[in-house]
């Protein structure tokens, strides 16, 4: 396994961390941990050197954490570091924040959290958090050994990212999203290259984009049999993420041992800067294939935001396009009909046709109509 440094601490990660977002599962139930296998996966990568594992209070129901537990048992907790997250949408006080920790450390028996994130911070729940002086709270966790360090995972744009990484100077670490198609989403590369040069590590989650870029369409797939040297399309992924020396630990949600066992290699040398440039110019052309392959051409604006009938426009638009580019209709279903992610009120079929967004789209996308197509393709079938 290939150990990187882990911002300023005194401590190499592995190339790889365990993400327990996506265990497998029985009766397509995410309540229904398939834990013989889930711990038979965490302990086969531990024991070829995976060291982090990534788990929060809200992954399979709340029953993550109780498996990760269970697969540290016998000895394997004190081989690794664990990081879970603060469910940072439920917090209405600082008694909140001790309930959810409280209930994390039962949960893992253990006494301390290695590593504790304020989970999926953007511009609107970092504003919460700082009235709730959320900070104070996290020194006062570390202060009494609840907390080993603390850092945050991500999802808005670059300068609400800047903006939280330069609010506080002790952070350890922050989590982002990052592959190849998103070098320019979210916090992006540029947001990877200024949390490095702040001394924090940079954990790297969606690398695989959810599993997207594991099954391409054929007009991606044709071009990976072109390359010099043959590697499944999620290696091509994993590679690029691991090419950038900012880069710290790249998590990945796997479900099956086969996805470990492949990961485990790969992750032994894909070292920083060693991706050839015929490869990197390889990789550009699956990005630009993807890229044509979107059907709406929605750029995450939010200009037709607030909508009046509080329907979620770019989310949606999202995964639909992700459903089409990527042919993985199924994914983008379970998200789209998920009351994690999206609430019903927030779903397309909420549109009233009002057109208010139409009017304020620079794409000048006919909204509403896609919004109709978007939900009979995502919608439940009865």
């Amino acid at each position: 396994m290939q150990y990187r440094k882990f911002g300023k601490l005194d401590w190499k990660v592995s190339a790889l961390g365990f993400g327990a977002m996506r265990l497998p599962i029985l009766n397509n139930n995410m309540a229904n941990i398939d834990e013989p296998e889930a711990i038979r996966m965490i302990r086969y990568a531990i024991d070829h050197g995976v060291n982090y594992i990534d788990t929060a209070y809200v992954y399979h129901n709340g029953k993550s954490e109780v498996v990760v537990r269970q697969a540290l048992a016998d000895g394997y907790r004190e081989k690794v570091r664990i990081a879970t997250k603060l469910p940072t949408w439920r917090v209405d006080s600082l008694q909140s924040c001790d309930k959810f920790l409280n209930t994390q450390l039962t949960r893992l028996q253990t006494d301390k959290i290695d590593f504790y994130l304020l989970h999926g911070l953007d511009k609107g729940i970092w504003k919460k958090l700082c009235g709730y002086n959320i900070l104070k709270w996290a020194e006062d966790a570390m202060a009494d050994g609840r907390i080993g360090n603390l850092g945050f995972s991500f999802h808005d744009k670059l300068s609400v990212f800047k903006e939280i990484v330069d609010y506080y100077d002790n952070w350890t670490f922050s989590q982002i999203q990052y592959n190849y198609i998103d070098e320019d989403f979210q916090a992006g590369t540029k947001g990877l290259k200024y949390a490095h040069e702040k001394g924090l590590a940079v954990v790297i989650m969606e690398p695989v984009k959810g599993g997207y870029l594991a099954r391409p369409p054929r007009q991606v797939a044709r071009l990976w049999t072109t390359a010099a040297h043959r590697r499944t399309p999620a290696e091509w992924a994993l590679r690029w993420v691991w090419n950038h020396p900012e880069v710290s630990v790249v998590l990945s949600g796997m479900s099956t041992i086969e996805q470990v066992e492949e990961n485990v290699s790969v992750a032994d040398n894909a070292l920083p800067n060693k991706l050839m440039p015929d490869e990197l110019a390889l990789i550009g052309e699956a990005r630009d294939a993807y890229r044509s392959l979107i059907p709406i051409p929605c750029t995450g604006c939010k200009y037709c935001l607030p909508c009046p009938n509080g329907v979620a426009i770019p989310q949606i638009f999202e995964l639909y396009n992700e459903a089409v580019s990527y042919n993985s209709p199924q994914l983008s279903r379970d998200r789209y009909n998920s009351p994690y992610l999206l609430k019903k009120e927030q779903r397309a079929d909420n549109c009233k046709k009002c057109k208010k967004c139409a009017e304020k789209c620079p794409q000048k996308i006919e909204i509403p109509e896609w919004l109709g197509k978007a939900h009979d393709f995502l919608k439940i079938k009865e």
